[in-house]
């Protein structure tokens, strides 16, 4: 069985807005469908599942009811930190398989790479996809000075960072630490090696004003 936890808990503050960012919309649509719409496309079959705020469950169902969106989703409750919004929805998968973890900001993730996160997620346990970083990239040191580091070498990572089931689980029992800054540190941290393999770079994250315009004109 396949399932994606799809994590939304903006609140807007670098928007400049009151409306939580996953519900700002793009071409006339919520970010937020747009996501769900994407892995749907992937599968019918996959289970989705939507991780929200509770105080922003009530504006998600009358935005659903507003676009007639109908594609099948459960809802778990967001937590504190991203950390327990996971650990929260992870409560709603039923069964052994593979889960992704997807940002519900990050809309034009591509079929191929879902795929291919999947595939590879079955054999490896824990996949991340990543772009390869093309801009120069300085160091800040300790003097208060900064230096140049081998960009080659780094890489930006993205969603859906996908896991073996029971892997992930197990891994959200550790107690939280702030050291957790996405899925993968949590389960690289319980002790299983993540494999890298490439996103696509139109899958950007919309967190600012600018973001919004990139993704109307990837539309």
């Amino acid at each position: 069985m396949e399932y994606v936890l799809i994590v939304a808990g903006g609140k807007g503050l670098r928007m400049g807005t009151d409306i939580p960012k996953q519900f700002l919309p793009v071409g006339g649509k919520p970010v937020l469908m747009r996501t769900l719409e994407a892995f749907y496309a992937y599968s019918r079959d996959i289970q989705i599942i939507l991780v929200l705020p509770p105080e922003q469950q009530g504006y998600w169902q009358e935005l659903c009811a507003e676009h007639r969106f109908t594609i099948p989703h459960r809802i778990a409750d967001g937590g504190e930190t991203r950390f327990h919004s996971v650990r929260n929805g992870l409560a709603l998968v039923d069964g052994p398989g593979l889960v992704a973890v997807h940002d519900g900001v990050r809309p034009f993730v591509s079929q191929e790479v879902i795929a291919r996160c999947f595939a590879l997620a079955a054999a490896e346990l824990a996949v991340v996809p990543v772009v390869k970083v093309v801009e120069t990239v300085r160091r800040l040191t300790d003097a208060g000075g900064s230096q140049t580091v081998d960009r080659d070498a780094y890489r930006l990572v993205q969603t859906p960072q996908v896991f073996d089931a029971e892997v992930l689980k197990q891994a959200y029992d550790m107690p939280y630490t702030p050291a957790f800054t996405d899925d993968a540190s949590v389960v690289e941290a319980w002790g299983v090696p993540v494999t890298l393999t490439e996103g696509n770079r139109e899958n950007i994250k919309i967190t600012t004003p600018f973001d919004l315009k990139v993704a109307a004109a990837l539309l």
